[in-house]
């Protein structure tokens, strides 16, 4: 079958400031005949399917069936999609939705697209289990904040996405359901813990996919597996915690198989809501207002290994650094750079943190019959939180404060600051995290991710690109980093960035 317009070939676009507003069309693909459809339907971007629905070109129920098809091919080797409805609960639900939409009733971009939500959040009428079990088969009352905006939009759910037990670790592997595999390698790790949501969208089983980030759990499974993860600055999308004041470290946010997608399921999860009182209150930019940004004079602060503190897989920061060339042949300013603060330090006040943040369930460690269903991490961390003292918590509190201060003066000068995705490139399947990187030996079994900390500590918005593969065929990513707040602006340097590359149209073996 031939390619469509503007669908899986994209046209590689070269443009100055000037022309940069002209790229805007690369928010809206070309139509689609009825003639193509609905044979290539799971081939579609989320953007091109919604305005198929929309206009009537393909059904609800032929969309479900398009997707429920390659579920049942692909999910028995990549394991993404878990606690899935019966196919006919599906399809009477696209069905449904296409009975509103003959009566006039539209309920949003989303209507009738098949979404999976992520298995730490909940969404009424499909088990949370946290990858726990502990929790295998726990029906949740009523949906997380962000999932009711996605249903609220149109969106199906069909079931959830993989992830790790609790979220706990960047390679999404549980008890209950197994081990997430890569989209371009099933015996790889798809990473984490956003790893069967990223598998999903690459392997063309879902159109796009929401997921949450502490530790990198929408950027390292995004460049683990050729797709773009956002996670916004603190406060922009809500979230449904025991406590809404304290523990700040993670947040909810947006996968895409491609930027526009990923903006707009950001606009839809993000927004001001009283029950979440942390949050962000002013006026988001609707999606019609996202433009490529200018290339030219854009400031871009390169991190890198931050002088060799990071132990780095060779070729990981090579491939970045080949994608800023890229960039600098457009007219972006890049710098290397080393922010003036101890990232000793910083470390340890990550761990602090993270200790502090699962001190709630310390009474798992007090009951033997939970305590062995815990893996080791999931222990390693509640045993932390046990001799942390107020003094340590208000100490590494005050070192994240300045760890803040130091990035929000670095952009003063930079737009953007740059780092890898990730430390190593995906790694066998079998092997819940690598012990070494480079001949350093990994101390924590997440020290391989310590890259993703400090937008974390910092809360701010934080986007993976795609910046290619390996002679081995596996992919990484970068993330691009902005100021406190500028989350339209991130994404705006994300979509000029995806149309001067080619990465995201290499998909995994197989997949047309």
């Amino acid at each position: 079958m031939r390619l469509l317009p503007g669908m899986l070939s994209r046209r590689r676009l070269l443009f100055d400031s000037a022309a940069a507003a002209v790229a805007v069309a690369a928010l809206r693909y070309d139509r689609v005949s009825a003639a193509d459809l609905p044979t290539r339907i799971t081939a579609l971007s989320a953007s091109q399917l919604s305005d198929a629905i929309r206009n009537g070109q393909v059904s609800c129920v032929e969309t479900m069936q398009a997707y429920l098809e390659r579920i049942q091919r692909l999910n028995p080797v990549h394991n993404a999609i878990v606690s899935m409805l019966d196919d006919d609960v599906c399809l009477a639900r696209a069905e449904r939705a296409d009975d509103e939409l003959a009566s006039g009733s539209y309920r949003g971009w989303l209507h009738g697209i098949p979404h999976a939500v992520k298995d730490l959040a909940d969404a009424r009428g499909l088990p949370t289990s946290n990858g726990s079990p502990i929790f295998a088969g726990a029906m949740p009352d009523a949906d997380d904040l962000h999932i009711a905006r996605i249903r609220e939009a149109g969106a199906i759910f069909i079931g959830k996405t993989n992830v790790p037990e609790f979220g706990m670790g960047s390679q999404s592997y549980n008890t209950v359901f197994g081990v997430t595999r890569n989209a371009y390698d099933a015996e790889l790790t798809a990473g984490g813990s956003s790893g069967g949501a990223a598998v999903g969208m690459a392997t063309q089983m879902l159109p796009t996919a929401d997921g949450s980030d502490m530790m990198g759990s929408l950027r390292n499974p995004a460049a683990f597996n050729n797709v773009i993860g956002f996670r916004p600055s603190q406060g922009r999308v809500p979230r449904t915690p025991d406590d809404l004041f304290y523990n700040q470290l993670s947040t909810n946010g947006p996968m895409g198989r491609n930027v526009g997608d990923t903006i707009r399921l950001f606009g839809t999860m993000a927004g001001f809501d009283p029950r979440a009182p942390m949050m962000m209150r002013d006026e988001l930019a609707g999606y019609g207002s996202y433009r490529p940004a200018a290339l030219a004079g854009l400031r871009i602060g390169w991190l890198g290994d931050l002088d060799g503190h990071l132990a780095m897989e060779p070729g990981v920061a090579e491939l970045c650094e080949q994608a800023l060339r890229e960039l600098e042949s457009h007219g972006v300013r890049s710098e290397n750079l080393l922010p003036d603060f101890d990232m000793d330090r910083l470390w340890r006040t990550w761990v602090t943190l993270r200790h502090w943040s699962h001190a709630g369930r310390q009474p798992m460690l007090e009951d033997p019959a939970q305590r062995q269903l815990l893996k080791p991490e999931m222990i390693f961390e509640i045993e932390g939180s046990l001799g942390l003292s107020a003094a340590d918590i208000h100490e590494a509190s005050v070192s994240r404060a300045q760890w803040y201060t130091t990035l929000h003066a670095l952009f003063e000068r930079f737009d953007l600051l740059a780092i890898p995705s990730a430390q190593v490139f995906p790694f066998p399947a079998s092997v819940h995290w690598p012990r070494e990187i480079a001949g350093r030996t990994m101390d924590t079994y997440h020290r391989w991710m310590e890259v993703v900390i400090g937008a974390s500590l910092a809360g701010t918005p934080a986007v993976n690109v795609p910046v290619g593969f390996d002679a081995r065929g596996r992919p990484m990513g970068m993330q691009l980093i902005g100021p406190y707040g500028s989350d339209q602006a991130v994404l705006e340097a994300a979509l000029a960035y995806e149309l001067v590359t080619e990465h995201l149209e290499r998909r995994p073996p197989g997949i047309d």
